[in-house]
């Protein structure tokens, strides 16, 4: 035999010619012969793939080596399938992977899957940035971590494409398809599996369609951890509106057909449904991970007698197709062709610099026509409840109101949801009156669970809508960061950005909110958001701002399938007033939908100051202004920037907008540790170094507490007067100054 062959093929080839296989047990059901064998082929040539990424990781050819071995009854579940189901796979889903593939023509699994193997730039999902299972082609979106996160989107993507059905869009998945996911039974325990089994079945409690199908294969271990014998049955089997199937993998004819059944079921009720896959784990957890450690080696050597390969071999051999010698002589030479594959796929090019890397993240994508401009009629009849308020200047809430119906008559695929946001209008009214002018399918009142919130939109994304979550508060997301951080953020990465989850996440935050709330409510910090590659965060501190940078959001959401987080902070939602009670100096005019939208990352600047510049943001730049009411008076003339964009921050434009002013400070309200501040003191310093005179208020690096105390963590109109009043010295500086808003 050849050297190159893993001890296990050896071991197989010898039972093979020994005719040492398990008894052909009676089935749950009957295979066609030739679907048999094609299922019997997906099986074994996942499994000798998995042998061969061990052999090539010995070699330094190879990363990653968690495999499928034992799980390769997916097979039969992927033949029982769609190939227009979207599929979200765990990463034990070779066999599935290699299936579907014989259902599309013109793949080439064996050679796309060892690209991924070996990381090669020509892997046709990833482009070498991880080894995935996916492909656009075959409707499988890449999964890079399958420890629940997931879940979330596959139901989100169940509910889309029975809402595509609904308000006749054309997704990326056609309105009879069904969403697939699999998962392990360790990830079972897991508070996003049970959070999305959750919502599917509040959703068809209620008979709303969530036509999904989850497969939980059982292998009875997390990593070194048991999973207690009937869990997963006791688990799954009792949940209201989800309806249970069951399955032996080492039975293929069975677990096709069960498959089957279950696949029917949830296609033509657009329900969900659960099949509990019976499977064992072979050769551990991954390569590296020695079984012997943590189990009795009995034990093991017992479940390699479980291998369902040996049964369906078998099944091969009972069938009479091929006698042993046959038989053995195709595998070997099926081993000798993925060797030679995986030969050629270790030698093709690797990512080679940092831009390579990186295209994936955010890739420029050609502009788009955008839809037309509601015309005035249909405006007219979408404010008619609100008329009386037409033409006059209002607060930030009122105007992002008006910004959502104007977005939402233009853009039909934007969907909204959240809790609370159809008829309530949400907790501060931003969307109220929406769902009577667009209904209940575009403004959906989702369960209170963040986890599903943001799975529903990347769903919702991933099927073709424009997705605007709303996140009540800010320090709620950390509840499902998850959800944006692994799975919205990453898909355009893993996927060399054939994947996208363009959406806008409407999140109200930020503090001073006169005492309320505390933590929960009153939540400074968005450092979560910092380090996420490919993230863009806008944030307003006044109406007229609001409203542009909403269609702004929108338009980089459709056109550049980017991922936006919209901040809007809820101290300034209703503000009307800078100084005194009744100077109205804080509302804004709407503009009109046809205003030309600021470039992305460029700084609103008020006043023409040419020694000092704040820079600031929200609440921060609100204090800032009265600030510089107070100080103009006394002669001070100063610059005022309003960042709006905080991730990322555009260096050029901000250099520019800072002009001559040498001397800076910047008022941010969030924390001192983690801020966007620091990151603008670096940039800045780097950038010029020496140039600047830099100091930063910030908030403390503490929590927010309850009542006035609040105040006393937060940056004040006072300080910023001090800190001016420090940096520029006694003397004013009385040169005139324009105003630009």
């Amino acid at each position: 035999m050849a050297s190159s062959q893993h001890p296990w093929l050896q071991a197989y080839l010898q039972r093979i010619e020994q005719q040492q296989l398990p008894e052909v047990a009676a089935s749950r059901g009957d295979l066609a012969p030739a679907l048999l064998f094609q299922l019997f082929e997906s099986q074994l040539q996942s499994r000798l793939l998995d042998l061969r990424s061990r052999l090539m990781q010995a070699k330094g050819q190879s990363f990653y080596t968690i495999g499928s071995s034992g799980h390769e009854a997916n097979a039969a579940v992927a033949a029982a399938l769609r190939p227009t189901d979207p599929a979200f796979l765990h990463y034990r889903s070779g066999a599935f992977f290699i299936q579907r593939s014989k259902q599309v023509e013109g793949q080439t699994p064996l050679y796309d899957m060892l690209l991924s193997f070996a990381a090669s730039a020509e892997d046709p999902i990833s482009g070498g940035r991880h080894k995935v299972l996916g492909s656009l082609a075959l409707n499988i979106p890449p999964q890079t971590s399958t420890i629940a996160s997931h879940l979330p989107k596959a139901v989100g993507t169940a509910f889309a494409i029975a809402l595509s059905k609904r308000l006749q869009h054309q997704g990326s998945w056609p309105h009879d398809s069904i969403a697939y996911c699999s998962f392990g039974d360790a990830s079972l325990n897991h508070s996003t599996t049970q959070g999305a089994l959750n919502a599917a079945c509040w959703a068809a409690f209620q008979q709303v369609p969530v036509p999904v199908l989850f497969v939980c294969e059982d292998n009875g271990l997390g990593i070194s951890t048991p999973s207690p014998t009937g869990w997963v049955q006791q688990n799954l089997n009792n949940r209201p509106g989800l309806t249970y199937f069951h399955a032996d993998g080492r039975d293929l004819a069975g677990t096709y057909q069960v498959a089957q059944q279950a696949a029917i079921y949830v296609r033509r009720y657009r329900k969900p449904a659960v099949l509990h896959l019976a499977t064992v784990r072979l050769f551990g957890h991954a390569g590296s991970d020695a079984e012997v450690a943590y189990r009795k080696k009995e034990r093991i050597a017992d479940e390699l007698e479980l291998d369902p390969l040996l049964f369906s071999t078998a099944q091969i051999l009972e069938q009479g197709w091929m006698n042993p010698t046959e038989l053995s002589d195709w595998v070997q030479a099926l081993d000798q062709r993925i060797e030679r594959i995986a030969e050629q796929a270790s030698s093709r090019p690797k990512l080679n610099s940092a831009a390579a890397v990186m295209a994936s993240i955010a890739p420029d994508r050609p502009a788009q026509p955008l839809p037309a401009l509601p015309d005035a009629a249909l405006r007219q009849d979408l404010f008619a409840f609100d008329k009386h308020n037409q033409g006059k200047p209002q607060h930030l809430a009122k105007l992002l109101n008006w910004a959502l119906h104007d977005l939402m008559a233009q853009y039909p695929e934007i969907v909204l949801c959240g809790e609370d946001i159809a008829k309530k209008g949400g907790v501060y009214n931003v969307t109220q009156h929406l769902v009577h002018a667009f209904g209940y399918n575009r403004v959906i009142n989702t369960l209170l669970d963040e986890q599903s919130i943001l799975g529903l939109a990347i769903g919702l994304a991933q099927q073709g809508f424009v997705a605007m979550p709303e996140i009540q508060f800010l320090a709620y997301v950390h509840n499902a960061e998850d959800q944006i951080r692994g799975e919205a953020a990453t898909l355009p990465f893993f996927s060399n950005g054939q994947y996208h989850n363009g959406m806008v996440i409407r999140i109200a935050g930020l503090a001073y909110q006169k005492g309320f709330g505390g933590h929960f409510h009153n939540d400074n910090s968005f450092a979560v958001f910092r380090d996420i590659p490919g993230l863009i965060l806008l944030c307003p501190s006044h109406g007229e701002d609001a409203a542009l940078l909403l269609r702004q959001a929108v338009r980089l959401a459709h056109e550049q399938k980017r991922l936006v987080v919209f901040l809007e902070p809820i101290a300034l939602y209703m503000t009307r007033d800078l100084l005194q009670p009744g100077d109205g100096l804080w509302l804004r005019d709407y503009p009109s939908p046809d205003t030309p939208l600021p470039a992305l990352g460029e700084p609103a600047v008020f006043g023409d100051g040419k020694e000092l510049c704040i820079l600031s943001y929200g609440n921060g730049y609100y204090l800032s202004r009265q600030a510089e009411l107070d100080l103009r008076a006394k002669g001070y003339a100063l610059r005022l920037l309003d960042l709006r964009c905080l991730i990322p921050l555009q260096l050029d434009a901000i250099l520019s907008a800072i002009g001559p002013c040498s001397k800076l400070l910047m008022v941010d309200e969030c924390r001192r540790r983690g801020s966007v501040s620091e990151e603008l003191m670096t940039l800045l310093h780097e950038a010029k170094p020496g140039q600047f005179q830099m100091e930063r208020i910030t908030g403390e690096d503490s929590f927010i507490p309850l009542g006035a105390a609040a105040y006393q963590v937060l940056p004040s109109k006072e300080q910023i007067i001090a800190s001016i009043q420090r940096m520029l010295g006694s003397g004013a500086n009385t040169e005139p100054q324009e105003r630009r808003a």
